[in-house]
């Protein structure tokens, strides 16, 4: 353990050796320092003062709330504009040093990729930090002098850590884009990809605090921190000095790229990450489904254990929140049950028409949503859809067994006839969404991000077309034609 933590330290000196050279540039350079002095002293003393002019001005229209809820939306606000600049100085850590040509020198030493990487991010990261803290200081001390006012230690401590987890989430994303891109012209236009979504989240928090949902807060600070866990992991394991040496120019060559993803698309999962001489391709239904989608299943193991417990646990998650809801026990009445009532019903009211083909594009919708979220989201919200439907149905589950009925009779009868085809399939298509989306933060050995991007969309495609929308088209036809005959015949006994 102490060789451990001692190789620790060591790798992280060298990394430190990166950050004081950077920040002692920064702090020598005046285009920098002048802006973030500027806001770190100039605008806390005017939130301040706005501050207490929005509070005595609602106050003479008998709304005294609401202008004290502003005052932590104010605070945010003061420490969320000096780590603004920390995308500035993050998107010049590599591509500004490449074109002023002091890059060379700095990768010709010993230090390797990953303390390279994490010198340049804690560079980027220290001064507009510590100038976010600074405005926050003088923000509170400001209203304690004006309406003395001082802001509860929890709020103050949340406010601290998302000004924080948002530095660290932004300077990460641009270091990527530094490291990625060939001019600072193509990283500044990369950057709205990182400003937009933080400003959204910042107009999320505005709200949460106008409702003074303070403990929502502190999810938002633990999803921000496994981004930048996922963001830092990301950069180490795509960054290479000497890609980022002979990259000329940024193009999309897209005859290399077809190329690339038939080739995935048609060799055998065991083959895709060996280099292939040049020949045919042959077309294999049959070898993909013995050979290809066993070894697929294999390879992606892992991922779809994490959809199985996920669905678990959402199916949990619905069963112990469903007594702070109860339905009126009218719903639960299966004793008017007929085949009516499920065309009418369809699928709780989502269908116009309680046919196979509108259930398999309802489902099909469903996994497309799911397949698109995890391309953007680097696989962390595909879940969302298999999670929201397995909530409803531990919902249901709990209503049924409140109202009297046995819960395992119900999710047999509605669930089992149809769900044996339609659960796998759903179970594969987001898993391998899942590694879809994370293949950019983990690309596999011996590949490139894109190539690694190609190979999962290959793997994805396979399954997709080949296993799931059969099961789905089958499982269609069983919910229309055998799951209403199976529940009238367990439930409409009586």
């Amino acid at each position: 353990m102490r060789r451990r933590l001692g190789e620790w330290r060591a790798y992280l000196a060298m990394a430190l050796i990166v950050t004081r050279r950077e920040v002692r540039d920064s702090l020598r350079d005046w285009r920098i320092l002048a802006p973030i002095i500027i806001l770190t002293l100039f605008f806390p003393v005017l939130m301040s003062v706005t501050a207490r002019l929005a509070i005595n001005w609602l106050a003479s229209y008998g709304a005294p709330l609401i202008g004290t809820r502003m005052i932590p939306f104010l605070l945010l606000i003061v420490g969320f504009f000096p780590i603004s600049f920390s995308l500035v100085i993050a998107l010049e850590t590599f591509v500004g040093e490449r074109e002023r040509r002091s890059l060379e020198p700095l990768l010709t030493t010993p230090l390797s990729d990953g303390q390279l990487y994490l010198g340049k991010t804690l560079a980027a990261t220290v001064v507009p930090l510590m100038a976010s803290y600074l405005g926050i200081a003088i923000y509170v001390m400001g209203l304690y002098a004006a309406i003395r006012y001082f802001p509860p230690s929890p709020l103050l401590l949340q406010i601290f850590l998302l000004t924080t987890v948002e530095a660290l989430v932004m300077v990460s994303g641009a270091v990527i884009v530094s490291s990625q891109t060939t001019s600072v012209r193509a990283a500044n236009l990369l950057a709205s990809f990182i400003i937009v979504p933080m400003a959204l989240l910042v107009q999320v928090q505005a709200a949460i605090m106008f409702w003074a949902r303070y403990n929502v807060l502190w999810w938002i600070v633990v999803a921000l921190f496994v981004a930048d866990l996922i963001l830092v992991r990301m950069g180490v394991r795509i960054f290479n000095r000497e890609e980022l040496l002979g990259r000329e120019i940024d193009q999309i060559n897209l005859r290399r790229i077809g190329r690339q993803f038939w080739r995935f698309l048609l060799q055998p999962p065991d083959e895709a990450l060996q280099p292939r001489a040049d020949g045919p391709l042959r077309v294999g239904v049959l070898r993909w489904y013995w050979r290809d989608i066993p070894a697929l299943l294999g390879r992606h193991r892992l991922s779809i254990g994490m959809v199985v417990v996920l669905m678990l646990a959402s199916l949990a998650l619905g069963w112990f929140f469903a007594p702070r809801y109860p339905l009126p026990p009218q719903i639960l009445d299966f004793g008017s049950l007929s085949p009516e009532s499920f065309e009418s019903v369809g699928m709780l009211g989502f269908l116009p028409n309680f046919t196979p083909w509108s259930i398999l594009f309802f489902n099909l919708r469903s996994l497309a949503l799911s397949s698109l979220l995890a391309v953007f989201s680097l696989g962390v919200m595909s879940f969302l859809p298999i999670m929201s439907t397995m909530g409803i149905v531990g919902f249901l589950a709990h209503q049924i067994a409140s109202a009297g009925h046995n819960p395992w009779i119900f999710l047999a009868a509605f669930i089992l006839p149809h769900g044996w085809l339609e659960l796998p399939a759903v179970v594969l298509v987001t898993a391998f969404a899942l590694r879809l989306g994370a293949s950019v933060v983990a690309p596999p050995e011996g590949l490139t991000v894109s190539d690694g991007l190609l190979l999962a969309l290959a793997d994805f495609i396979k399954v997709f077309f080949l296993v799931a929308i059969p099961m789905l088209i089958v499982a269609a036809f069983l919910e229309v034609y055998l799951t209403p005959q199976v529940v009238l015949w367990v439930f409409g006994r009586g």
